[in-house]
């Protein structure tokens, strides 16, 4: 059976970038008979606001939005990413690092990608003979990295295409654990997304260099035949062509439904990002199943203007 999930994370209130996602997937899941798994994914533990995972659960049913399982949490899961990162060290997948992230952007060799990122220049990869060692060496916990392989990683995505990357160049080791023990993003989904059998994720292209990442902790982790099929949107921006954000007003679905415009027109203008003419709002996500396909989303990003949208309300 196809599975997939909707994993909102309770680091801030779901705006209308992420409600355009969400409802792209929960229609090509309902569309396909897929089951749908609801994830928080809250173990950013500086950054996860207080109660913001009711609060995306809320936006989530106020939308129609359903699932079929959940919700499951990640800060619940802490043993399995535990037992994934420790299997990674034993097979000499993994490193410590006491790197701190003003070192890496000051180091001389260090390249960036091309959204500016630091690729990391390997400073820690030969460095320690073991995690005591590296914890002696600092005199704190080191993180854990990720030894990328050298070679290409090629995927085809249900959207986006081809890609190609050269992972050592394009890339770099990546952080799976934190100084602190919490593991990070491109681990936990990776557990996670294989121990629930997720064979579908669909998600903003901002995430798409994230994708051969976690392809190379499938294998490495030897999951190789759970490598889900990938399916990454374009984002919708601001008028600066930047991703939609606090900067450009506010878009949250909650302070549209405490303002008193309805789901409905939401979802009317959510619709038209997905390329479905309507008239001025929408009853229920499921109306829009009959005209859904991919094929009538644009290729490139949606520009969104909150001044220049007028919401139909009865």
């Amino acid at each position: 059976m196809s599975i997939t999930r909707l994993a909102p994370s309770p680091t801030g209130a779901l705006h209308l970038g992420n409600a355009r996602t969400f409802l792209v997937n929960w229609l090509l899941a309902r569309r396909n008979g897929w089951r749908i798994i609801l994830r928080i994914e809250d173990i950013d533990g500086p950054r996860i606001k207080r109660d913001a995972d009711q609060q995306a659960i809320e936006d989530l049913r106020w939308l129609g939005l359903d699932w079929d399982v959940g919700p499951i949490y990640q800060s619940g899961r802490i043993a399995l990413y535990r037992a994934a990162i420790e299997q990674l060290i034993a097979h000499g997948a993994a490193y410590p690092c006491i790197c701190t992230r003003k070192e890496v952007d000051l180091a001389a060799s260090a390249p960036h990608a091309e959204d500016g990122s630091t690729i990391y220049p390997g400073t820690c990869r030969d460095r320690f003979g073991s995690i005591e060692e590296a914890r002696h060496a600092a005199g704190r916990e080191p993180a854990m990295r990720f030894r990328v392989p050298a070679g290409e990683v090629v995927f085809e995505d249900q959207f986006a295409g081809m890609q190609r990357y050269d992972v050592v160049r394009d890339l770099g080791d990546f952080v799976i654990a934190k100084a602190d023990g919490t593991p990070a993003y491109q681990l936990a989904v990776v557990v996670d997304d294989s121990d629930m059998n997720v064979s579908h994720i669909v998600r903003g292209d901002d995430l798409l260099d994230s994708t051969p990442r976690q392809i190379l902790l499938y294998r490495a982790l030897k999951l190789d035949d759970r490598i889900p099929q990938y399916c990454h949107l374009p984002l919708i921006t601001g008028t600066d062509g930047r991703r939609l954000a606090k900067r450009h007003g506010d878009t949250r679905l909650m302070t549209y439904h405490e303002n008193g415009i309805t789901s409905g027109a939401v979802l009317a203008l959510l619709a038209n990002w997905c390329g479905i003419e309507t008239g001025d709002t929408v009853e229920h996500p499921r109306d829009l199943l009959e005209n859904f396909t991919l094929s009538r989303l644009g290729r490139g990003p949606i520009v969104f203007d909150p001044a220049r949208w007028r919401p139909h309300n009865p």
